[in-house]
């Protein structure tokens, strides 16, 4: 039980990642950049803070630690610029099943193999966002902001990627926050247009950095050692979802059926894909 409450306080605290962004962006509470800026840096503070409590230091090879940090800020900027139109839960899917999608692919490219129902789950995951996020006059998805969130998501597969087989997770994760906050600064000066700060999304950043990113990612490594690896990835599954929820039931966002159906494909190819026998 104990476990069990755990990871469903890390599920919530990467789902609310999304409602805190789309709220501060959105209701003009701080600009996308300046929250992405102050979202890295509160994380990095939180993180380094847990690695000087557990009496290490954080390491990490310099090319390995720039292109992590590389990959989260395309993460980071692509996730703020998006979610100036974009409603939360839409693109909690689209990060999502982006992510999902990317790091499935750049598997099959580097010769780790996939069977035929991987790749149908791949291809159903696919289509259940293309879906989703299809124009349509019911439905109003602003598509550039859907192609800054789809880059944010291959930021993020990235970022995922070049942290397997780190030896300290919290470690490695406090320096790519510590140097993407420093790559978030000339990308402040060259893109910001009008800077927006209030205390409201001071606040919110903070929330979102310290606790939902920082103090959230600590939760998930405590706990991911104890998870069998497909236990670990299933799980995930239900971000998108409480995203959705969240930002239904927190910021009035429409739940249509074009959003439900997508919703059902994206997250059940990907089931297929972690569950599928992996071939020998």
């Amino acid at each position: 039980m104990h476990l069990f409450l755990l990871v469903c306080l890390t599920m919530l605290a990467f789902a609310a990642n999304s409602i805190l962004g789309r709220m501060a962006i959105s209701w003009d509470y701080m600009d996308a950049l300046s929250f992405g800026l102050l979202r890295l840096a509160s994380g990095a503070a939180i993180l380094l803070l847990l690695v000087q409590i557990q009496g290490k230091r954080p390491k990490q090879p310099l090319v390995r630690s720039l292109a992590a940090a590389a990959a989260l800020t395309l993460y980071m900027v692509g996730f703020c610029l998006a979610y100036e139109e974009l409603d939360a839960g839409l693109g909690a899917l689209v990060l999502f099943g982006v992510v999902q999608i990317a790091m499935f692919a750049w598997g099959s490219l580097t010769g780790a193999g996939s069977g035929k129902l991987q790749t149908c789950g791949a291809v159903l995951a696919f289509l259940g966002l293309a879906y989703a996020v299809w124009p349509d006059e019911a439905l109003n998805v602003p598509l550039f902001s859907t192609f800054l969130m789809a880059l944010s998501g291959i930021g993020w597969a990235a970022y995922s990627l070049l942290g397997r087989g780190v030896k300290d997770p919290l470690a490695a994760t406090s320096l790519s926050f510590l140097w993407a906050t420093g790559l978030m600064l000339p990308l402040l000066l060259l893109l910001q247009e009008n800077a927006v700060i209030t205390w409201q999304g001071i606040a919110l950043g903070v929330l979102s950095g310290a606790v939902t990113s920082g103090l959230g990612y600590a939760l998930w490594y405590r706990v991911l050692p104890l998870l069998q690896p497909a236990v670990a990835a299933t799980i995930q599954l239900s971000v998108p979802v409480i995203a959705i929820a969240g930002g239904a039931l927190l910021l009035a966002e429409p739940l249509g059926l074009r959003l439900l159906l997508g919703t059902l494909g994206v997250l059940a190819g990907i089931a297929l894909v972690i569950w599928a026998p992996k071939p020998h």
